[in-house]
């Protein structure tokens, strides 16, 4: 496989020229249905009207919806160039405010089981790109699958999406633990999405705090909370975003203050910022034989 085989070549050391630094962020979610999708293209979008690149990578391989809550059409997906038919320069679909969206499949079971090597292909071809970007957003599938594990540890940051479910919150807890004991995260980032006010956003966090202050060596820090409002329903069935639909809803107007708040963040350097990290981050997950339970 051509793609797969230019994954080991550069990760292997071929001689590079220095690529400027891209912020690479995680959005994921112990569970589904908490909005995390939702977040990722809405947080893209205010990104780039803060003047900032980015391309969003769909990264449920098996049951992509990015497209679908754009209204985009996308001929082609990261199934074409997995297989080497198509690069990735040639399946990007322009959404609202020139943000790259890099769509994956859906309903095809052998992007839902792709494993860790073909992972690191699609992320190594991200080099095509060169210069081009600012930020990379990754929106992983939910749950503790080996795919949402291998991203999120391969992501300079990792923000984790709950809102107010006993469920959100204890299969979030599982998420953390697992990043942390068996792959050594310790820095995780927490969104709540939602809420009925902001204060029970943070109290949201608190509680999920407590649980890990008590059980696990880590440090979460609150980026925000995101109030529950009937424009952002009214976006979702229109297909479109609600930070270009209805900008002063409640939700956008808190969405854009976390964008600039992740704007302001400072780059993690010591994780290389570079493409070819996440690349070899990957890479290592496989050599180390990693095992997702």
């Amino acid at each position: 496989m051509r793609l797969f085989k230019q994954g080991l070549n550069q990760a292997s050391g071929l001689e590079m020229t220095e690529p400027k630094p891209v912020r690479v962020i995680a959005i994921a979610s112990g569970k589904g249905g908490v909005g995390k999708t939702n977040l990722s293209v809405n947080l893209g979008i205010s990104l780039s009207k803060l003047g900032r690149q980015v391309a969003l990578l769909d990264a449920d391989m098996g049951l992509a919806n990015v497209d679908i809550l754009l209204g985009l059409h996308p001929q082609y997906n990261l199934s074409h160039v997995l297989d080497g038919e198509k690069t990735l320069n040639e399946i990007i679909v322009e959404g609202p405010q020139g943000l790259k969206v890099i769509p994956a499949s859906s309903g095809m079971q052998k992007m839902a089981e792709m494993g860790t090597m073909e992972q690191a292909g699609i992320i190594n071809a991200f080099s095509e790109l060169g210069d081009d970007i600012d930020v990379l957003i990754v929106d992983t599938a939910a749950g503790i699958h080996g795919g949402v594990v291998n991203f999120s540890r391969a992501c300079q940051e990792v923000i984790i999406v709950v809102c107010d479910e006993p469920t959100s919150l204890t299969d979030a807890y599982a998420l953390i633990k697992l990043l942390n004991r068996d792959h050594g995260l310790s820095r995780f980032h927490v969104l709540t999405n939602m809420v009925e006010t902001a204060h029970h956003g943070k109290a949201l966090y608190q509680k999920l705090c407590k649980v890990t202050d008590r059980y696990l060596d880590v440090a979460l820090h609150f980026v925000g909370a995101v109030p529950f409002d009937r424009g952002l329903r009214k976006a979702v069935q229109k297909q479109q975003a609600v930070t270009e639909s209805m900008p002063n809803a409640e939700s956008s107007l808190a969405i854009k203050n976390i964008a600039r708040k992740i704007d302001k963040w400072p780059m993690q350097r010591g994780a290389g910022g570079h493409m070819e990290f996440f690349v070899e981050r990957l890479i290592q997950s496989k050599n180390e034989g990693a095992s997702i339970v």
